[in-house]
């Protein structure tokens, strides 16, 4: 079926001309596991306090010589190949990352280049941190608007192990290493992104202070850590647990349905309490917020597409709705609701 001359232009009540949706997905973690145990032969932690405070048991890191454009390389793969499109028919590749492989040149295009799309135009979003996934699904859809793009791949990565101080307990149990994958292209009316809705508010309790203009990396900056993240938890539990349902909500008013109608909603996975805390505020059962956080961790920008990836592989059916709803450094949140096309489960 070719997706792309079977839709015709449409006004949708998203404003959007064109339907487009997730035609395939891909998921990429590092084979070297790290328990809550493995960390507590080097900080001041137990299991019982990491599991309690997170609900995360384990993670992956990144092994030595690997970095984030290798796992990102790898689910785009997936992505491609589950949908049956190749890495040169790309128009744009969006990668979302506040860990690249360095500060230039762009990550964006070390993928493509390594993917063979030659001529996809890189775009990177680094500072959007674990929020970058929903931002980069909704850069690639009004890309989409455009009639001479066809297909826009869509990689949310971090290698948090590299971004979090190993001395530092509060946000070293938190972080893990993945990159997901979205192929986004053309769906038939009706389905696809159905509505959306973003807003921030401008906080310095998740921030890496150096690197930037206002302190450039030095000897005293290495020497006083601050390079790596810093988080104050409690200032995230405020936020995400407010935020995050609102954020549903309204998303679901935008589309036009009712959140009862939704039958999978995809939370970032920072935290299972916050996840289960969320869920409870929007009266939604757990068997409908499916999670992975107890086995990879808080991956930023890749861990929306951790349950997405798995929703649509596992759970999720033709013309099911998905809600996808994420809040990171900044504070910046958005969620996006879609309407599943699987060219494989028409009627």
């Amino acid at each position: 079926m070719n997706l792309l001359e079977s839709t015709a232009p449409v006004a949708t009540r998203t404003g959007l001309t064109h339907p487009v949706g997730i035609l395939g997905t891909g998921l990429h973690v590092p084979r070297t596991v790290v328990t809550n145990e493995d960390l507590t032969r080097t900080l001041d932690t137990s299991d019982e306090w990491i599991t309690s405070r997170t609900g995360i048991r384990e993670r992956r890191f990144l092994e030595e010589g690997r970095v984030t454009s290798d796992m990102a390389i790898e689910a785009g793969r997936q992505a491609l190949a589950r949908a049956g499109v190749e890495a040169s028919e790309l128009d744009a590749i969006v990668v979302a990352t506040f860990t690249p492989d360095q500060p230039l040149p762009s990550t964006a295009m070390i993928i493509g280049e390594a993917l063979g799309a030659r001529r996809a135009m890189p775009l990177d979003l680094t500072q959007s941190a674990c929020s970058g996934g929903i931002y980069a699904l909704l850069t690639a859809a009004h890309l989409l608007q455009n009639t001479n793009h066809r297909y826009v791949l869509v990689i949310g990565a971090d290698a948090g192990s590299r971004g979090t101080d190993p001395q530092e307990r509060t946000t070293r149990v938190f972080l893990g290493d993945a990159a997901g994958a979205a192929l986004l292209g053309r769906t038939p009316a009706g389905f696809g992104l159905l509505g959306w809705d973003t807003d921030g508010e401008l906080s310095y309790e998740v921030e890496i202070t150096a690197g930037g203009s206002r302190l450039p990396t030095s000897p005293e900056t290495v020497e006083a850590r601050s390079q790596y993240l810093k988080m104050n938890g409690k200032a995230v539990w405020n936020m995400a647990t407010e935020k995050l349902p609102e954020s549903i909500r309204r998303t679901a008013r935008h589309a036009g349905v009712e959140l009862d109608e939704v039958q999978h909603i995809l939370l970032h996975q920072a935290n299972l309490n916050i996840i289960n805390e969320a869920a409870k505020a929007l009266g939604v059962s757990a068997d409908r917020v499916p999670t992975t956080v107890q086995r990879f961790g808080n991956t930023a920008a890749a861990s929306v597409f951790t349950v997405l990836h798995e929703t649509i592989e596992n759970r999720a059916r033709h013309g099911d709705l998905l809600i996808m709803s994420a809040i990171g450094a900044g504070f910046l949140w958005g969620s996006a609701c879609f309407r599943h096309f699987d060219p494989f489960g028409e009627a």
